[in-house]
Formats: C-alpha cells, structure tokens, sequence
C-alpha cells in the first residue's frame, strides 16, 4: 500500500480562508502563465489572420507552420511576447476570481445542501465574468504586442499609443468587452462545472500520485471541452482587440456583428481558428491551474491554518 491521501482540511471561516484562496489562485495564475504563454502567442496570430494578407504579411497554414515561422523571421522571444500585461493581471485576476468563485458557491445551491456541478458553474461563471472589468486593458495590451511582427515594442510604450489614439474607453483600452464577458462567462460556466461533477462522481484515489493524476486528467479534460463552447467569442475578441484589416477603419467592433462578419467573409471553420492550439494551451493550462489551486490551498490551510 503507497501512502492514504491527506484528508482535506478547512480552516475556520473567515479572512484565513479568504487569504489562503487569493494566495493559491494567484500562485496557480503565474504558473500556468509563464509555462504556456507561448501558445497563447500562436493562438493569437492564427485568429487574427483573415482571408487576404496585408502587404508583406507572412500566412500561417498550421499550428505548427505557425510556430515555425514565428520561430525563424522573430526568435525564441517572440514566443514571449506580451507577457508582461499578463503577468501584472494575471496573479491578482486569478487570485480574485478564486475568491469570488469560493465566496459565491452559497449564492447558487438552489436548496441543496451541499454544492452541486451547477452551484460550481454558476459561481465560476460570475467570477470569470466580473474579472473582465480588470482584465480586459490587459488584454489589449497584450494582443496588440502579439500582432505586431517586426517590434517589441515595451507594455508601457503600446498602453501609451492605445490611450493616445483611442482613449481609455470601448474604443481604446476596453474595446471587446462584452465578447470577453461572454467568452469567460461561457468558458468558466463550462470548467468549473464539468471539473467538479467529475470530480465528485468518480472516487478518489488512494494514494497520493494516482489522485493527483486523475484531479489533472478531470482538469485536462474540463477545460478542452470548454474551449468548444467558448472559442468563437475568443476569435471575436481577438479581431475587435487587435490591430484592424484597414487602419483607420474599424470593421470589428461588437461580439455578434463581428461573429456574422467572419462567417460570412470566411465561413464556418473561422470561428474556430486556433481551436488546437488553444486546446494545446487550455488542456493543460486547466490541469495545471486546478492543481496548483488546490493542492496550493490544501497546504496553506494545513500548515497555518
């Protein structure tokens, strides 16, 4: 017999509680960021490449053929483009959703005793909806960096030119809110849900390496399939945040108008560009986050709770 999984253990209610999930969520945050960037980065160029290239635009026909070009015309650094919007936001993002998502749990029980998948995508929703009033700058930032291919142009400098030429507002630093809000709301509603119904309907293991693999495996596989549901709002999103086909010329500006516009421009399939590569980056970025949340929030809890 290998050694009895840890019982899990609650510290009183209260500010511990609420501390110990702000420093988990935050710590699980940077991790998956630093580790899985680079594909956040592929993803990005393959759902901003429309059907006609600009003058001296190289095309991506693959995920692969993506990174390889990337690769070869801008360097291993590239891959790290736009990472510093996401690490200002992600740490304090994620390590608030956790708590509105831990806090929130009781709003949503409907009359049952204990929470249910549904009390679990209800919470996650909210939380992954109300984060985008701080994200969503960030956000801009970010994909602006990851679309240009010839500078790297520091956060600061890109935050500067936004502000300037666009203001702060839906035209400037909040420009795609509403198909952010809805890509969380769908995304998060979906993940938290299917990770805690599976969790809860399939017995945990006895030892501590057999768990940890299935609480990563119900990870991997909550947040593939929340990708399906969500990936057409990420791909309006990135085409109302990021630089547009025309300068000066605003052709993405709304979630559902812009959703029409691909369609009807690119067909069916381009609602779901950078699906496999954002699979290749959910999939393991989910594993990895609700690891390092939990087993984060069991330690601190344990050792000073």
């Amino acid at each position: 017999m290998g050694p009895q999984v840890e019982p899990e253990w609650e510290p009183e209610p209260g500010k511990s509680r609420a501390l110990f999930q702000f420093v988990a969520g935050g710590s699980a945050g940077l991790l998956e960021l630093l580790l899985l960037h680079p594909l956040d980065v592929v993803k990005t160029r393959m759902q901003l490449q429309g059907v006609q290239a600009a003058a001296g635009e190289l095309r991506y026909t693959g995920v692969f053929d993506c990174i390889s070009k990337i690769y070869s015309h801008e360097g291993v650094a590239a891959f790290w483009k736009g990472i510093v919007p996401p690490i200002c936001s992600e740490t304090p993002k994620r390590a608030a959703k956790f708590v509105v998502y831990e806090q929130a749990k009781p709003l949503f029980l409907f009359g049952a005793l204990q929470p249910t998948a549904l009390t679990h995508a209800m919470a996650g929703a909210l939380a992954g909806t109300l984060e985008c009033v701080f994200l969503n700058p960030f956000e801009v930032v970010k994909i602006t960096q990851q679309a240009d291919r010839s500078d790297s142009l520091s956060t600061l400098t890109v935050a500067r030119r936004i502000v300037q030429s666009d203001g702060y507002g839906i035209k400037g630093l909040y420009r795609g809110i509403t198909a952010l809000m809805i890509r969380n709301a769908i995304f998060h509603f979906a993940y938290f849900g299917i990770y805690q119904g599976l969790k809860d309907e399939t017995p945990a293991c006895q030892h501590d390496l057999a768990e940890f693999f299935r609480r990563g495996a119900i990870g991997f596989f909550s947040s593939s399939i929340s990708c399906l549901f969500s990936t057409t709002f990420d791909v309006a999103k990135s085409r109302i945040q990021g630089p547009q086909p025309i300068k000066g010329s605003i052709k993405y500006k709304w979630a559902v108008p812009t959703i029409k516009t691909i369609y009807e421009e690119e067909g069916f399939r381009a609602l779901y560009k950078g699906l496999s590569v954002k699979i290749m980056r959910a999939g393991p970025g989910g594993a990895i986050l609700m690891l390092a949340y939990e087993y984060g929030y069991e330690y601190l809890t344990y050792k000073y709770g």
